[in-house]
């Protein structure tokens, strides 16, 4: 036990590994510090009309426990207008929403911004929603790619 603590207090600050490229996501690295680019894409979010819904990160709490690690923030977004439309389409649907963006901090100092394409999410619930639900994730692959663009540059 004592060993442990030892080495948990003498470790370096615990590094990210960069997002891998994986189906269904976009990746995209800028140059901005993770505040920024935290910044932007609340803005963007806005801009695009579309709410934060929901925001979790475990760097401050890490802090708080003495452990250091790259600033991360998860940030749900979606509508009340998608929510009424995907939820008449599929209840079982509405668990994947809000769709979230991931935005990460790499080991030069700079932002990531990932997420999984609305598209991609909501497939699973095709045959229960069709085309109707097909329609409504082309909307949203849209709008978030719009958001990404917009937080990005």
């Amino acid at each position: 036990m004592i060993t442990l603590l030892i080495a948990l207090l003498t470790a370096p600050a615990l590094m990210a590994h960069p997002i891998a490229p994986r189906d269904g996501w976009v990746i995209i690295e800028t140059h901005k510090p993770h505040a920024d680019l935290l910044a932007d894409l609340k803005a963007a979010v806005k801009a695009n009309k579309m709410g934060v819904v929901t925001q979790a990160g475990p760097t401050g709490a890490a802090r708080d426990r003495g452990i250091t690690i790259p600033e991360n923030r998860v940030i749900g977004v979606f509508n009340n207008d998608f929510a009424v439309k995907i939820l008449a389409l599929s209840a079982a649907a509405m668990i994947e929403a809000p769709v979230r963006f991931y935005v990460t901090e790499d080991t030069d100092g700079h932002a990531t911004l990932s997420y999984k394409t609305p598209g991609f999410v909501f497939a699973p619930y095709g045959a229960e929603g069709g085309a109707a639900l097909a329609g409504l994730t082309t909307q949203l692959d849209a709008i978030f790619a719009a958001i990404a663009q917009d937080a990005t540059q």
